[in-house]
């Protein structure tokens, strides 16, 4: 009971939780309580979320069953229950599913359901299915009943099948029989919801198990199932069906509620199957070889693949063109019946994805009918059945139509048959009128065809067509068929069963339309309002249905549309018709020859025509009468006018007749152009034309009048034309009649025919629009502005509402939406004559479209331009052309792609509505484009698209799965631009597709994307998806997200439903009265556009891609938008131009490493680089920017350029933060021809480069290499300015990146072809090596050297001046070891080289100094001049290219970064030479003061505090202290000692100021490498002159040092240097230490001690992590190379040594990372093996005793620092750390057990001995010996409890015992732990005697008098006569003679601690009296 007490206190989760099971029964019993107690948001559910999987699980059954209850109440009732499915299920599935207890499967069945009715049924399902693979057969059979349980109750709705049908087979095929069982039972119930399309699927398992499950099947009911369990979301459904099962019982229906079984197709079921590559590798090869047996197994092959139901979408086009072949021109039937197969396979397993074949293929079967085996026709059947499944019939129409001409009786039956399938399977929506109309006219014809095959065939389409469309839709084409035949139509429609037992369309109210034609004749006449509609009669015999009235529409008696079809009739005939109805008298009189009594007969006669009854006219024989002599030329006026009123008055009333027409109209035309009676003719034709139609009269009218050469008809006749236009209106005008009679009356050259011609033009145009014009391109240009400005005058007009003909009797405003959607702009372009182009469409022509060589593909693009434009509107069936052009929109060559894109706008124009069937071929690629990287192709793509929209509409573009995978492609662009063009498109539709469903997905993507244009497109077009789907249906989709990415997606769907457009009501109702051609496309959509809110702001807000996106409209809406989409973008540019993208750099750099990008490699750069590239750059930088550095113009580069130098130092981390990508850009630049860009790119790589290196910042490899190769083929420029520039560049890249590293690239330059590159890249070699010593080159300096030595004997004169200067460059530095180096020569280079180093080696008489001055003033504008002159000695050529690098360095960095460059290539900078002026005016020197040398004798007083005026550059430096700076800095490294003194002593003055020493923040790196590279410049060529004086040298030497002694005394300052500075700054001074020619004088003895000074300087002040990198990095170059001093080795060991000795003091401020990086990578150059063949084992010991010490103060936690090194494996790093840091812990352990107060007993008796005067020596040398086994033991904290004097006494006793011991190169063991080798290194804190005050009046006394500073006192202090001297000379640093006597006085005070004792005697002041006074006289005699 105790034990139960304890759980029992316990909460319930704990309890849930606990090892003991009854605790965890009760706490689930608690639980389970709880949740059915607490409310759904209660926080109580997340405790437990994490535990729940542990009920399902429990080990305990009693528990598990207990813990299965509570978990399904808790998914019940839990909001966050959806969290816990999937580990819930997976717990279910093996651990419930296999328990014996069938209560336990029970609820775990219902946990299973309970989760899907939570919307989650997708992973139950995934969880269920991966339960049949476990190997328990008890847990296979508990899935599958479970599964079938799912099914049952809520349906194939939610229950997807495919899954379960794929696993159907394998669970049949199990050897339980309880699992084969079940799975029966599962068969069953999927066939219950999806019938017989389960049988596919199911039909390769056992033939047992197949009959068995067919006796089941047969049992399954034949109604409808419906779910029985409803989705939390379907609970409003699931009232609805509740409330209708109430109503209707158990026999209601309620399908329209909760039907539950939608159709399923068998194909959706099946798995695709990829057969492309299984094909055999020579199936192309044998299907076209000679013998028939290698074709024919080439194609059983194929039709072994083709077979699967299901085949994966890819590239069949060759596969499909090589079967057409077979079908086409294989002579083998066989053959051709099986290639008919294969294609009827492919068509059937592509379904739509075939499509885009289909038109190619469809032709090339239907020729091939001609084939009389039933066999081949068969198979051809079967194919091209297959073909049209997979399009529409609107494709196909056009092809068929083709045939349908076709001589062969078996093509037309066949081709009739075909059609007759084909509109069986359609509806009355995909069979409309404008598609009914050529095709009843098509088969009308055939009807008639004297084979019988064929009348049959046309007959049984025309009747399946009225059966489909209605008899409504297809009796007009039926006016001119005998009744028989009418008859047999209309009992084939009536035996016609439609798929699915559908109705229809129409057929039932068809039926009375034939008897009320019939009966019409009958009616009595009436009004001519009342009078039957005629105009529809001319309609009706083209093949268009007739449009109702408003107020026949609605009547239940249709208007008549019957033509009236009159015979001809004899003379007699009409004589006895007309005497029937004419009185005696008036036929009589009629040729009288008195003209009163014709005039009295023609008036009665008119009377008699005005009363008759309508039935009882006969028109043709009162016309005819008309004719009687002296009839139509009749003289009289009056009878004339008379006798052309009858004809009006008969046309209007009577049933009038084409035949009775025919009668007059040749008297009419002629009539026409008389003064008196063309009115009465003009009116006779109006009213026939009422009678007849406009369009039948004007094609006569026309004819007639061009037939006669009365020039007054003509024109007449154009005018009465176009008047009848605007009264009949346009349609049924056939304009191909008449057009080339226009052109002739364009020609003619009466004006009034041209001037009537022109406003029958302008008139058409009304109607037209701008379509009209192409036809008339060719004419003349005066001709042609005449036209033009007729149609100017049209523009803004509307065509007038039609008065006459059919519209007017029926009263009829409403001649209907319905036939404007039909015919509208389609039957204006149907009347436009359309050439067949396909012949003209070539092989040849398609084989140079698709040829490799780019200018042959462009020949080939060029003329099929030639032929659209030739032909100005042509057919559909253009050949291969569209597969042709869809290869070219993928071409590689984007000019090519923009020509392609061209060509389609002009198809789009030539072909017209017909374009649809192109759609899916070469329509959607053009999508694809859209997705490219250049701004112009996808603005060409855009009007392309829009072009072929205008003409197809969107239907078919929305249609099948294809814009849905375009949209699916990851690529910005593309989705921008699909995006805004569906914005503007899809409002204009009234109904869309439901295949648009299909984008929903790729739209919530794109709601997520990336890129912030794509999001906000996405969200722009989200409302419209919603106004044609439904906000259920998207809502519904997201079910498939993520949960993160849905609750995102539905808030925004949220936000869309409240702005969600109302539905258009399509642009057919716009205008309801005006046909729809009369607006033209582009003016339509700027109107639409105004209205739709969302697509303006679409348009306005990117011009740039609205501009691609627009159609080509003129007009000013377009332009009104221009302002806008500027300012747009002006405030776009705001912003920053580069962001920072977080790892954005290692992210690339890793990708590129992993292959994963393309490697920045290449010899001209790529379509595919310049992509990456802009793909990698969009997330970096602004999108305008973007747009102006990817731009085709050049001048939108200069702009990107200047933008990135403005903003250079504002942005200059994000500059850095995508350095990698800008270079990469600017190499791209350098393959540009345009000087200017090229001029402008390298203006900001100075400028790029000149701020990287002043903020410290080095280039990394991969940004190195993929720049300066690049660089290195711009210096063999042929430009001279260019070549300057790059050299700049290269001279500042040392700066950011080591030179070492710099060399193999210039290495490799010289392997150019370019003699100017191989010159100026060996330049640059001896440059580096003139600067940095032989340590740079690389790999080796001999391997380097025989290299450049082969350039000796080029055949280009500059290469091998340069190489030799180069090699004697290389003999400046190592002597004669440069003849080892370059190894063997031949006789003649090896005496040009000789000759050479001996002319460098003279020295010019009496001239040096004024050469050596003409030379430093003429190097700025000759760089080249160093090295075609011959040098005047040894050390002059690399003085020369250091100099040559050093004034372009000095220019660089004078240029502000925001200094506006001269505009123009010789513009002078005037305010750059005034500030070179003024720095000019600040190095002249003084007037040197006239002094008594007598008083020089006298004491020397110290003078008064008085400040000097300050010089110009400080007034500049508080101006502008950057540049000032950069100006001093530059004059350091001059060649000049006094220029560079200047400098530096101007440098000390700021750094001793405290107040202004803040101005070299930023510069420190600067400086320092400055004066590396004087200190360089010293050593190699100051020491060797020997016309310089060495004090001279030595005072340079004491300048530089003792300004970097003051620097790296300012900490800020020390601290900023960065790894490569100081790595170079060590190498210097320890060359300096070297020097031998130092160490000679008295002077070097101080240089050194100096040096040593500032190198324990550097070492305790600058970075530690900087210094120890650089000094592993220098150990590391210097045993590699084999030309450096071992010494130098030994000397960068003593300062590792140091360093580690102070490691304990700096390890806290060490990174440790890099350390151990760069620690790798020594070892990595020096493994064990190669550290022991080394000479000496130093390096090996120093390398241990760093790693030694570096684990021994960070632990083992120092292997976490190894994050840098990328392969820790392959390094011996990470094993060595390893084992250090084991042995370092077993020494711990063994250091813990010695006492620590040992060492303080062993020294007290070291230290006694030592007191003792006896025992003194001994004491000191056990010290000596204890220090030695006791390195870590601080002396210093042992020694302070002892006297000063005792200190002192042991100090300098080690001190003496080091030296006699012969240790001299170790300094002596400082009390203070100080480790000191060859004066190398520093106390780290300053000795207490410089901190004294009269060490400050020392320095302050030294360096006014140094600076010039006027003295008043008469007296100076005594001994300060030694530093006089300096007063000669301009303002420079401290001479060697006070520094000497100055570090003499530190050194000496640090060992005495005695006061500073007096000065030199005076004796010794007169001899530097003497000295001084011959300095004075020499300095004032150069002066002068």
């Amino acid at each position: 009971m105790g034990d139960d007490s304890d759980w029992m206190k316990l909460p319930v989760d704990q309890k849930c939780e606990h090892k003991v099971w009854k605790a965890r029964l009760n706490g689930y019993e608690e639980a389970l309580k709880l949740f059915q107690r607490i409310d759904d948001k209660s926080p109580e559910w997340a405790k437990y979320q994490g535990i729940i999987k542990k009920f399902v699980t429990d080990s305990n059954s009693v528990a598990q069953l207990k813990g299965l209850e509570a978990v399904l109440a808790y998914v019940e009732n839990a909001h966050v229950a959806s969290r816990t499915v999937g580990e819930v299920l997976s717990g279910v599935v093996c651990k419930v599913f296999n328990q014996p207890k069938a209560r336990a499967k029970e609820l775990a069945s219902d946990i299973c359901l309970m989760y899907i009715e939570i919307e989650k049924a997708d992973i139950v399902q995934e969880e269920l299915i991966k339960g049949l693979e476990n190997k328990n057969p008890k847990v296979v059979v508990a899935c599958v009943e479970t599964i079938r349980r799912t099914l049952c109750e809520f349906g194939s709705k939610t229950v997807t099948l495919k899954p379960i049908v794929k696993v159907l087979p394998k669970l049949f095929e199990s050897r339980e029989k309880a699992v084969r069982d079940e799975a029966k039972l599962l068969a069953v119930e999927v066939y219950r919801w999806i019938r017989d399309s389960l049988r596919p699927s199911l039909q390769n398992i056992n033939s047992v198990q197949l009959k068995e499950l067919e006796e089941e099947w047969v049992k399954v009911p034949s109604s409808a199932p419906r779910q029985s369990r409803f989705l939390r979301s379907q609970q409003d459904l699931r009232a609805k069906f509740e409330e209708q099962q109430a109503v209707a019982g158990s026999d209601g229906d309620c399908e329209d509620v909760a039907d539950s079984a939608p159709q399923v197709d068998p194909y959706e079921l099946q798995d695709p199957v990829e057969i492309l590559s299984k094909l055999p590798k020579d199936f192309y090869v044998k299907i076209e070889a000679k013998k028939w047996q290698e074709r024919k197994e080439a194609l059983e092959s194929l039709a072994t693949l083709a077979k699967h139901p299901k085949l994966d979408n890819g590239d069949y086009g060759d596969l499909v063109r090589a079967l057409k072949r077979v079908i086409g021109k294989d002579t083998n039937v066989i053959l051709v019946s099986l290639a008919a197969k294969c294609l009827a396979g492919l068509a059937f397993g592509l379904r739509k994805n075939f499509g885009t074949y289909a038109g190619n293929v469809v032709p090339t079967i239907l020729d091939k009918f001609k084939e009389k085996k039933p066999a081949v026709v068969q198979s051809l059947q079967e194919a091209i059945d297959a073909v049209f499944l997979t399009t529409t019939l609107q494709n196909l129409s056009e092809d068929m139509l083709a045939v349908m001409d076709n001589k062969n009786p078996s093509i037309k039956q066949q081709a009739s048959l075909f059609l007759t399938r084909c509109i069986h399977l359609s509806t009355p929506s995909t069979l409309p009128k404008s598609l009914l109309k050529p095709l009843c006219a098509a088969l009308l014809k055939q009807v008639n065809d004297p084979a019988p095959e064929v009348r049959d065939a046309a007959i049984k389409a025309l009747g399946t067509a009225m059966k489909v469309a209605g008899e409504k839709a297809v009796n007009p084409f039926l006016a001119d068929l005998d009744k028989l035949k009418v008859d047999k139509i209309k009992e084939i429609a009536s035996n016609v069963e439609l798929a699915g037992g559908k109705k229809g369309g129409g057929a039932e109210k068809g039926k009375p339309v034939p008897k009320a034609q019939s009966e019409a004749p009958a009616k009595p006449a009436g009004p001519p309002k009342n009078a039957p509609v005629y105009k529809d009669v001319g309609v009706a015999k083209k093949g268009k249905p007739g449009a109702e009235g408003g107020a026949g529409a609605k009547s239940k008696k249709p208007a008549v549309t019957k033509e009236i079809v009159e015979t001809e009739l004899s003379v007699e005939v009409c004589d006895e018709l007309a005497a029937a109805v004419l009185p005696a008298s008036c036929v009589e009189m009629l040729d009288s020859s008195n003209w009163k009594e014709r005039l009295a007969s023609m008036e009665e006669f008119y009377q008699v025509a005005e009363q008759m009854d309508i039935s009882a006219m006969p028109c043709q024989a009162l016309l005819r009468m008309l004719a009687k002599k002296p009839g139509w030329k009749e003289t009289n006026f009056q009878v004339m006018q008379l006798k052309l009123q009858v004809v009006a008055v008969v046309a209007q009333r009577g049933r009038f007749s084409k035949t009775s027409a025919s009668v007059v109209l040749d008297a009419l035309v002629e009539k026409m152009g008389d003064v008196k009676c063309g009115g009465k003719a003009k009116d006779a034709l109006t009213a026939i034309g009422e009678a007849c139609s406009l369009s039948w009269i004007a094609e006569q009218v026309v004819s007639l009048a061009f037939a006669q050469k009365n020039p007054k008809n003509q024109a007449e006749a154009l005018n009465w034309l176009a008047n009848a236009m605007k009264e009949f209106g346009f349609t049924g005008i056939n304009v191909k009649a008449f057009i080339n009679h226009v052109k002739t009356a364009l020609g003619a050259t009466n004006p009034a025919i041209r001037a009537a011609a022109i406003s029958l033009l302008g008139v058409m145009y009304l109607y037209m629009g701008a379509s009209l014009r192409m036809f008339f391109e060719d004419e003349k240009a005066a001709l042609l502005a005449q036209i033009d400005a007729e149609f100017e005058k049209m523009q803004g007009q509307t065509p007038p509402a039609p008065t006459r003909g059919s519209i007017k009797r029926t009263g009829g405003q409403e001649e209907g939406e319905e036939s404007k959607e039909e015919g509208g702009a389609g039957d204006i372009m149907d009347l436009l004559p359309r050439t067949d182009i396909s012949d003209k469409i070539t092989e040849d022509m398609v084989s140079k479209v698709g040829d490799k060589n780019w200018t042959i593909r462009k020949e080939g693009l060029n003329e099929v331009a030639a032929v659209l434009s030739e032909a100005k509107f042509i057919k559909p069936s253009v050949g291969n052309l569209p597969i042709t052009l869809k290869g070219r929109l993928s071409d590689s060559n984007k000019i090519l792609v923009q020509q392609t894109l061209s060509i389609m706008q002009q198809m789009a124009t030539a072909m017209g509505p017909a374009l649809k069937q192109h759609v899916k071929t070469l329509g959607i690629p053009v999508i694809t484009v859209l997705g490219d990287i250049k701004t112009t192709v996808r603005a060409a793509a855009m009007a392309t698209l829009n072009s072929w929209v205008e003409q197809t509409g969107m239907k078919e573009w929305l249609e099948g799965e294809e814009l849905s995978e375009e949209l699916k492609r990851e690529n910005p662009f593309l989705r921008q631009e699909v995006l805004g063009w569906l914005a503007v498109h899809l409002p204009t539709m009234r109904s869309v597709p439901s295949d648009l469903m299909l984008c929903v997905p790729p739209l919530f993507g794109c709601l997520e994307d990336r890129n912030v244009d794509v999001r906000k497109r996405a969200q722009d077009v989200l409302p419209i998806f919603m106004m044609h789907l439904g906000f259920d249906k998207m809502n519904k989709a997201t079910g498939k997200l993520k949960p993160a990415s849905k609750d995102q997606v539905v808030a925004m769907l949220d936000k869309a439903r409240d702005v969600m457009p109302a539905k258009s009501a399509g642009p057919a109702k716009a205008a309801p009265t005006k046909p729809v051609s009369s607006v033209h496309p582009a003016k339509a959509l700027a109107a639409l556009s105004r209205t739709q809110a969302p697509i303006e702001e679409y348009a306005v807000a990117d011009p740039k891609k609205a501009k691609p996106g627009a159609l080509p409209a003129k007009g000013k809406a377009a332009a009104g938008k221009k302002p806008l989409g500027k300012g747009k973008e002006e405030e776009d540019k705001s912003g920053p131009i580069f962001t920072m993208v977080p790892n954005g750099k290692d992210l690339r750099v890793k990708d590129e490493k992993s292959l994963k990008t393309l490697k920045w490699n290449f010899g001209s750069p790529r379509d595919e680089y310049v992509e990456q590239l802009k793909v990698q750059m969009a997330p970096c930088v602004a999108k305008w920017l973007q747009e102006e550095l990817f731009h085709h113009d050049f001048q939108h580069h200069i702009k990107a350029i200047n933008s990135m130098i403005e903003c250079l130092e504002e942005e200059h981390e994000a500059t850095v933060a995508c350095l990698d990508l800008v270079l990469k850009w600017y190499t791209l630049r350098f393959f540009d021809t345009n000087t200017s860009v090229l001029m402008k790119a390298l203006e900001y790589l100075k400028l790029l480069f000149l701020s990287l290196s002043k903020h410290n910042y080095h280039l990394s490899e991969q940004e190195a290499n993929s720049f300066i190769p690049y660089l290195v083929l711009k210096v063999g420029e042929s430009k001279d300015v260019v070549r300057k520039d790059v050299r700049a560049i290269m001279g500042m890249l040392c700066k950011v990146y080591p030179a070492s590293r710099m060399f193999p690239f210039l290495m490799e330059g010289t392997k150019s072809k370019n003699s100017k590159q191989r010159a100026e890249c060996l330049e640059e070699l001896g440059c580096l090596i003139g600067f940095y010593g032989m340590s740079v080159c690389q790999p080796t300096a001999a391997k380097s050297l025989k290299e450049i030595a082969v350039h000796i004997g080029d055949r280009d004169t500059s290469v091998r001046n340069t190489a030799l200067n180069t090699v004697v460059t290389v003999y400046n530095v190592c002597g004669e070891q440069v003849y080892k180096l370059i190894g063997h020569l031949s006789e003649k280079d090896m005496s040009m080289l000789e000759e050479r180093i001996k002319r460098s080696a003279k020295t010019p008489a009496s001239t040096a100094p004024t050469h050596k001055q003409g030379e430093e003033k003429a190097l700025p504008t000759h760089p080249n001049a160093s090295l075609q002159q011959k040098p005047s000695n040894r050390a002059q050529p690399p003085i020369k290219l250091s100099q040559i690098r050093l004034n372009a360095l000095v220019q660089s960095q004078q240029a502000e970064p925001s200094h506006v460059c001269p505009v123009g290539e010789f513009h002078l900078d005037l305010d750059l030479l005034e500030q070179l002026e003024s720095d000019q005016t600040s190095v002249v020197l003084p007037d040197l003061v006239k002094h008594k040398l007598g008083d020089l004798l006298d004491p020397v007083i110290i003078p008064e505090p008085k400040l000097r005026p300050v010089p110009t550059h400080f007034d500049e430096l508080h101006a502008c202290p950057s540049s000032t700076i950069n100006l001093v800095i530059s004059q350091v490294a001059s060649g000049d000692i006094n220029t560079s003194m200047q400098a530096l002593a101007q440098i000390d003055e700021v750094l001793r100021q405290e107040s202004i020493a803040e101005v070299m923040v930023g510069h420190t790196d600067q400086f320092l490498i400055a004066t590396s590279l004087q200190l360089r410049l010293a050593h190699s060529t100051h020491m060797a002159d020997t016309r310089l004086p060495r004090e001279d040298i030595f005072k340079l030497y004491s300048c530089a040092i003792g300004n970097m002694l003051t620097l790296f005394g300012v900490a800020r300052l020390a601290r900023e240097a960065s790894m490569g500075v100081l790595k170079d700054l060590v190498q210097g001074l320890v060359t300096v230490l070297l020097d031998p020619r130092i160490e000679e004088s008295q002077e070097g003895q101080q240089l050194i001690r100096s040096v040593n000074m500032l190198l324990r300087r550097l070492f305790e002040a600058s970075d530690q992590t900087n210094i120890l990198s650089a000094l592993l990095v220098l150990l590391q170059d210097s045993l590699l190379s084999s030309a450096d001093n071992p010494k130098f080795s030994e000397l960068i060991m003593k300062c590792l040594w140091r360093m580690i000795k102070f490691l304990p003091e700096t390890i806290s401020s060490l990174t440790l990372d890099k350390i151990l990086l760069d620690v790798h990578n020594f070892m990595k150059l020096f493994p064990k093996d190669r550290l022991r063949q080394l000479k000496t084992d130093m390096p090996h010991r120093t390398l241990q005793t760093l790693l030694h010490t570096l684990c021994r103060l960070a632990g083992p936690t120092i292997l976490d620092h190894l994050s840098l090194i990328e392969n820790k494996s392959e390094s011996e790093l990470e094993a060595h750390l390893k084992r250090v840091v084991k042995s370092a812990k077993t020494d711990r352990e063994t250091a813990h057990t010695v006492p620590k107060s040992k060492d303080a007993e062993v020294l007290g008796e070291i230290f006694k001995k030592i007191s003792s005067k006896e025992n003194s020596e001994e004491g000191v040398s056990k010290l000596w010996e204890f220090k030695q086994r006791h390195p870590d033991v601080d002396l210093a904290s042992h020694l302070k409890k002892l006297p000063q004097t005792f200190q002192t006494f042991v100090e300098h006793s080690l001190n003496k015992l080091c030296t006699e011991r012969g240790d001299k190169a170790r300094t002596p063991y400082l009390t203070t732990g100080t480790h000191n080798r060859e004066g190398v290194g520093l106390d780290p804190t300053p000795g207490r005697d410089e901190l004294r005050p009269s060490v400050y009046q020392e320095r302050l006394k030294i360096l006014r008098q140094l600076h010039g500073l006027e003295n008043n006192k008469p007296q100076q202090r005594e001994g300060e006569d030694e530093r006089t001297g300096l007063l000669s000379k301009p303002p420079v640093a401290p001479s060697m003679d006070v520094l000497q006597s100055k570090m003499s006085q530190i050194l000496y005070n640090r060992q005495s601690q005695d006061q500073r004792p007096a000065r030199p005697a005076d004796s010794s002041s007169t001899g530097n009296l003497a000295d001084l006074m011959k300095r004075l006289q020499k300095i004032k005699g150069n002066q002068q």
